[in-house]
């Protein structure tokens, strides 16, 4: 859905009536373990009942990750899709991929979720990248996880943990980097800086840190000479955060987030219908730069107070959204041009504006038993209220780039909304034996919510009609686990989850709700440490049935949405790590998906037995870390990787339009020395041998719905980078 849902319907309409496992190194640790907060309290990871990858904050930035693209191919089960920028992102877990514009996996910032539950806002095209540079690690957790997380988290959950203030110990650091990207006009440069204050000893602490980021653009037009290296974009982030702990019974923790990027164009290539890439190789068929912007701004509020029996933990967050991306939308509304005037005005370009908003408030209130007893339980409460914009703007030009006298403006849309839900839940674990527990949780949710359709514009009718849905719903988790000692254990795994709908757009004949979807998962898994921790091992296989699928339907030519049909996801991913000699990890990951229509869903042209889009049925990673010393103070590190996919879809697999990705295979190299305890020189080469691979493959239709070219995200060309890094 490249272009607005209600535009591109519309148009198509008026055009027939006359002649689209991770490594686990870097992340908290703790007497060599892991830690993770998957299930909302601290625990070794090795003793979580769900497959979970943690990727460390040091090996993102060892490795020169600098988005979620970056990293996601060594998470075992994860497929991230590039729409062009950081940040236009398409996250798939287990094969649950969005076919519809709402995200599938949800997104958590430390205690909350960012990003928007609603079905107008296109969270499952436009995910948070975040550049915090005190991001402690990422949990990726796998299969639903309604429980706990609530909405939107049908395929699993992404979770960004930050760096909490130390009251303890006064810390620095700072950092500047360079790189190249193979076919850029420019080099790219990175700086970064941390600090952390204890202003009063075990009382009290604030630290910020700030991050900018400019990187080179690759992409040429093949339609305007003066776009080139066009997609070259800036990042800017930060954050400050205060912790204070008045008593050894009370902590509060302040902080906030700002993230903005500014992009001149997006980083897609276009090739004709047979696959040959248009242009150099690297470039796009656009007339006008296709640029994206968003910023983000965040505020939590944590307070948590021990009364021995039980903690209680409050968690208010305020966040607020903006974007806006302009796609040259000429392949599909400018050619209609000929035929919307009878032949009078020649075909022409056609901008398409899409300005995204989103203000969300949330609060969670839990109660949590201590950890360690034969019963742990945690009861709790969550409201979220979101506001959301959809404001969508279709000019009309001719091809010397002057408004067309009544055209022009083609379309203007706007899609309001808001959101609130409420839920309670609850999450125990009963210890029935020395070797066995059993942990459940239930869930009960409900949502409101609210649209208006507002449109005019040469093309498009006037309206500004209402709209309004609401729903309830019951998840629900059961997790045996069999402890075979206390480095191996066996898991087993029942969990359901949703994703919401809403309102419906408002014409004839088309449903006035979308209904809510949903996912039960059937999971297995053993995690286990051997031969005295020398090799870790996290396996799991996996059966997911997702019901009342949310799609975009045609009614009579308009596009809605609609609830069509049932799949399957069923598979194995697992994580291997070998430490045969001090400072040397050799690792493993890997993941078999099969997710494909269990029955016909003829409102997406899908058959039974179609496979789902954006997802490989391989993908795997190697990769080998040392770290070693150099004599002296000195000490040294250096890393390989390689990476691998398969071919994915563009959409189900008997649709005309679909489109294959071609499979890649990366190779990826990491070093660092440090001296003096306090300064780091890192160098590193991701794609090191530029394989053209690609991310994605889509066929661009034009407004009769019939193709005009292909649409290519690749893999980001060689990418060598210097680093220096010092902290205090």
């Amino acid at each position: 859905m490249k272009q607005g849902l209600w535009i591109t319907g519309s148009i198509m309409a008026l055009a027939v009536a006359m002649p689209v496992q991770a490594q686990e190194a870097g992340g908290a640790e703790y007497s060599g373990e892991i830690v993770v907060t998957a299930q909302k309290r601290v625990q070794n990871v090795q003793d979580v009942p769900i497959s979970i990858s943690v990727v460390g904050g040091e090996d993102i930035q060892q490795q020169g990750s600098a988005s979620l693209v970056d990293y996601a191919g060594y998470v075992p089960g994860m497929n991230v899709s590039n729409g062009g920028t950081p940040g236009q992102t398409t996250i798939t877990l287990r094969g649950v991929a969005p076919l519809s514009s709402a995200q599938t996996v949800g997104i958590y910032l430390d205690d909350a979720p960012v990003g928007s539950s609603a079905i107008y806002n296109r969270s499952g095209a436009f995910t948070i990248d975040l550049m915090p540079y005190d991001l402690d690690r990422v949990e990726v957790l796998k299969g639903p996880q309604g429980t706990l997380y609530g909405a939107s988290s049908i395929g699993g959950l992404v979770k960004y943990v930050t760096v909490q203030p130390d009251t303890h110990e006064f810390r620095v650091r700072a950092g500047l980097e360079g790189f190249s990207i193979k076919d850029a006009g420019g080099l790219g440069w990175g700086a970064q800086t941390y600090v952390n204050v204890p202003i009063a000893q075990d009382t009290l602490a604030i630290s910020g840190s700030f991050a900018w980021r400019k990187s080179p653009g690759w992409v040429d037009s093949v339609n305007n000479a003066g776009l080139t290296d066009q997609n070259d974009f800036e990042q800017r982030g930060g954050r400050a955060a205060l912790l204070w702990q008045p008593t050894p019974q009370l902590s509060v923790k302040l902080a906030g987030i700002w993230q903005s990027l500014n992009s001149d164009g997006n980083g897609l290539y276009a090739a004709d219908l047979s696959g040959n890439r248009l242009g150099n190789g690297h470039s796009f068929n656009n007339y006008v730069p296709e640029s994206y912007d968003i910023s983000l701004d965040y505020y939590s509020a944590t307070i948590d107070y021990d009364f021995g029996a039980a903690t209680l933990t409050s968690a208010t967050t305020y966040s607020k959204t903006k974007s806006r991306q302009v796609q040259d939308a000429s392949y599909a509304f400018g050619v209609l041009f000929p035929l919307l005037t009878d032949g009078a005005v020649d075909p022409g370009i056609t901008p398409f504006y899409l300005d995204l908003g989103l203000k969300k408030w949330t609060q969670e209130v839990r109660l949590t038993s201590p950890s360690g007893g034969r019963f742990e339980w945690m009861i709790g409460g969550f409201f979220t209220d979101e506001k959301t914009s959809n404001a969508q703007l279709v000019r009309s030009y001719d091809m010397s780039g002057d408004p067309i006298a009544g055209l022009d403006p083609l379309a203007i849309v706007g899609l309001p909304a808001t959101y609130k839900e409420y839920a309670i839940f609850g999450n125990a674990t009963l210890k029935l034996a020395e070797q066995f527990d059993v942990t459940g949780g239930l869930r009960w949710a409900r949502n409101k919510q609210t649209f208006r359709q507002i449109s005019s514009g040469a093309i498009v009718p006037q309206a500004d009609d209402p709209g309004s849905s609401a729903e309830s719903v019951w998840t629900f988790s059961v997790s045996p686990q069999f402890h075979i000692n206390k480095d191996a254990m066996l898991y087993g795994r029942v969990a359901t989850g949703y994703r919401p709908g809403g309102p419906n757009v408002i014409v004839p004949n088309v449903p006035p709700t979308v209904s809510a979807d949903r996912m039960t998962n059937y999971e297995v898994g053993l995690k286990a440490d051997l031969a005295d921790r020398m090799v870790t091992v996290d396996v799991a296989a996996f059966w997911m049935d997702w019901t009342d699928i949310q799609v975009v339907r045609s009614f009579g030519g308009v596009n809605g949405g609609a609830n069509g049909g049932k799949a399957t996801s069923k598979g194995f991913e697992g994580s291997i790590a070998f430490r045969p000699a001090p400072g040397l990890t050799i690792s493993a990951t890997g993941s078999y998906t099969d997710a494909s229509l269990s029955e016909d869903v003829p409102e997406i042209s899908g058959a039974k037995g179609d496979r789902l889009p954006a997802v490989p049925k391989f993908s795997g990673a190697l990769r080998a870390d040392y770290d070693f010393a150099l004599g002296g103070n000195a000490k040294g590190s250096f890393g390989a990787g390689i990476r691998h996919a398969s071919s994915r879809l563009s959409l189900v697999e008997s649709d005309p339009l679909t489109a294959r990705a071609e499979p890649y295979t990366s190779v990826d190299l990491n070093a660092s020395v440090t001296w003096d305890g306090h300064w780091t020189l890192r160098a590193y080469a991701r794609n090191l041998f530029d394989n053209k691979g690609e991310m994605a493959r889509s066929t661009m239709a034009d407004g009769l719905n019939q193709p005009s070219f292909l649409s290519i995200s690749p893999l980001q060309p060689r990418t060598i980078g210097v680093a220096i890094d010092m902290a205090f």
